[in-house]
């Protein structure tokens, strides 16, 4: 598993769907599960810029991971987000239910992030709503990953400000250099 991290806006979607299309692997979009599952007054408050709880978000990827075939290599988008999440995936992968190859943090300016969610036009991408992105980014994803480097995991850092292919390039060099 390939996991890409980082603040909405900094190229996890695109990224994860060029780097599955050019590896031939699974690519499983967090936000992409959540628009298409939650419903009613959830789907309000997200759309608003409220996350969904830790629970409801380890039971939908949970879910999506229980009808996979696991032995094969996925790109993960945009989970965890928190540190019980985080710590939930690591007693996935202690427990051989998932393998971790790889995880990507992609970081971008705020002035980056904020021009690519106000130019893809969704309806919660609002100014307000993209400084409590970064006000969460910053108080729950950060020390996350902080989390997975005191558990020996390499985390690789990408400036996410480059051109999507140039963000590609630098993720495909470094997985390359680890399966050598």
């Amino acid at each position: 598993m390939i996991i890409l991290m980082g603040v909405a806006g900094s190229g996890k979607s695109m990224q994860g769907r060029l780097f599955a299309d050019e590896l031939g692997y699974a690519w499983i979009s967090t936000g992409e599960l959540f628009r298409a599952l939650v419903t009613g007054e959830r789907r309000k408050q997200m759309l608003a810029g409220k996350l969904l709880s830790d629970g409801e978000v380890i039971n939908l990827v949970d879910l999506t991971f229980s009808r996979m075939n696991l032995a094969q290599e996925l790109v993960l988008d945009g989970f965890p987000r928190t540190e019980a999440q985080a710590e939930w995936l690591m007693k996935q992968i202690s427990s051989d239910r998932l393998k971790l190859t790889a995880i990507f943090n992609l970081t971008a300016s705020k002035e980056v992030v904020k021009d690519r969610l106000l130019a893809r036009g969704r309806r919660d991408d609002t100014e307000v709503v993209i400084n409590e992105r970064f006000k969460e980014y910053e108080s729950k994803t950060l020390p996350m990953i902080n989390y997975f480097k005191q558990q020996g995991v390499t985390v690789y850092d990408i400036d996410a400000d480059q051109t999507p292919s140039q963000v590609n390039e630098s993720m495909l060099k470094l997985i390359a250099s680890q399966n050598s």
